[in-house]
């Protein structure tokens, strides 16, 4: 994916890539810093704008090329397999995002499923960290192994749940949706897509 990516101008170059006992992977270097740079942080509501914004660009992209073909299908794949090995964590979600316990968040998934569709070119861990700006324009992304053609809610939901944990607040939930454009989110598939993240 992060090939993928750097053929869109969207990342750097891979340079190398080697698996033994770890993964290794050396890439160039993307100039600037990541969203949370405190200089980001002290304009909560600029860093909000800009990572809205540039969310709209990725999920205009046509992503014809892409590798990875059906993020959804393994997406729930894993949902369904982290349930039945009880892996299941909701302690750093927003309390809108809340759920019960696990038996709820899986009647939301076994329910709403066909929500889901896979259109759309996913950054898959949308989050302040994996975002480069350079003095605020947009360097690159990184940390793309979760990417692929997918719901573009996986990224909206990442990018509302990083406003949040990041900067301490939800008070930027609804500015973040307002610039990605209301009109384009449909809420009953992110709630969908909260259920799914807390199989991790």
């Amino acid at each position: 994916m992060t090939k993928y990516f750097n053929s869109l101008n969207l990342t750097c170059n891979v340079l190398s890539y080697v698996t033994q006992d770890y993964d290794y992977m050396l890439t160039e270097k993307i100039s600037g810093n990541d969203c949370i740079y405190y200089k980001y942080l002290q304009n909560p509501k600029k860093l909000c704008d800009t990572i809205a914004e540039q969310l709209v660009f990725l999920h205009s992209i046509n992503p014809k090329d892409c590798p990875i073909k059906n993020h959804t299908e393994n997406y729930l794949k894993t949902a369904f397999s982290n349930y039945k090995s009880e892996n299941y964590d909701k302690s750093q979600f927003l309390d809108s995002f809340g759920y019960k316990n696990e038996e709820e968040a899986l009647k939301v998934i076994e329910q709403n499923k066909h929500l889901l569709s896979n259109d759309t070119l996913l950054h898959g861990d949308y989050c302040l960290p994996n975002i480069i700006l350079d003095n605020w324009k947009f360097s690159g992304f990184i940390d793309l192994d979760s990417g692929g053609i997918g719901d573009k809610h996986v990224d909206i939901f990442w990018g509302i749940w990083t406003l949040y944990y990041n900067l301490k607040t939800e008070k930027y939930a609804k500015r973040f949706i307002d610039v990605y454009g209301k009109e384009k989110i449909n809420f009953d598939t992110l709630r969908l897509i909260a259920s799914i993240e807390v199989f991790g």
